[in-house]
């Protein structure tokens, strides 16, 4: 299983929200090509980045703060937050980002999403974040009435890379993952599943990689507070796959 540490960008700095709420950031890093860096020199294989002010106002926004990310470092970058268009995911794949994340649009434009992943194959993921099952869009600021699942299901066959699912209510509250549903989405589905939401442990992270199916697991809270070590909970989920062979 992957472990992608995250970095949220508000106003160019790297923050972290409690249940999606941008009035509820605590700022742990000024500067977000510094974070990248201490990721990368703790071991991590991947980088998850989202612009939060993009995923409200529809559009890129910390530009900057995500172009300095990917000159700081050499490891693959998935970005979401304010994708809503072909043009610019191709803008972003050709400034280096190896994976975009697409929530929003899922739902608002799912042909859009089907073309992004016939046009630009293993480079496209589907971000779905669900409240109480439901998918919520726009920052998370509205819900919609699709589940979670049916959405998942509506694009199996699109070939996306990967699905980021998200349980709202557990992210940047440190309450655990919701392995449960992360692991039936998984099982619903032949597209891997990426965990997000609640982690702030080691045995967590273990207990998602026991799950079938979950292929990757983002953290973030739990990295900055220190309840994780970025490098023991690598060598731990190493050990996991060590063992499993």
């Amino acid at each position: 299983m992957i472990l992608y540490p995250a970095i949220d960008l508000k106003n160019g700095q790297c923050v972290r929200l409690v249940r999606g709420d941008m009035a509820q950031a605590t700022v742990f890093n000024e500067q977000p090509a510094d974070q990248a860096r201490r990721f990368a020199d703790a071991g991590a294989a991947w980088l998850h980045v989202v612009d939060l002010n993009g995923a409200f106002e529809g559009r890129p926004v910390n530009a900057g703060a995500v172009e300095g990310i990917l000159a700081a470092t050499d490891l693959p970058v998935q970005l979401g937050g304010g994708i809503r268009s072909l043009a610019t995911i191709e803008t972003w794949l050709d400034a280096g980002v190896s994976r975009v994340v697409l929530g929003t649009v899922a739902v608002k434009n799912p042909d859009l999403v089907r073309e992004a992943c016939r046009k630009w194959p293993g480079k496209v993921a589907l971000g779905i974040d669900a409240r109480r099952g439901r998918v919520a869009v726009e920052g998370w600021a509205e819900v919609s009435d699709l589940d979670a699942r049916e959405l998942a299901l509506r694009f199996e066959d699109a070939g996306a890379a990967a699905i980021i699912y998200t349980d709202i209510d557990r992210d940047g509250v440190l309450q655990g993952p919701n392995v449960a549903a992360t692991a039936a989405l998984a099982k619903a589905v032949s597209t891997p599943v990426i965990a997000s939401g609640g982690v702030s442990s080691i045995s967590d992270l273990e207990a998602l990689a026991a799950a079938p199916g979950i292929a990757g697991a983002i953290v973030g809270r739990a990295l900055y507070d220190g309840r994780i070590d970025l490098a023991l909970a690598l060598a731990a989920l190493a050990g996991e796959s060590a063992e499993a062979s």
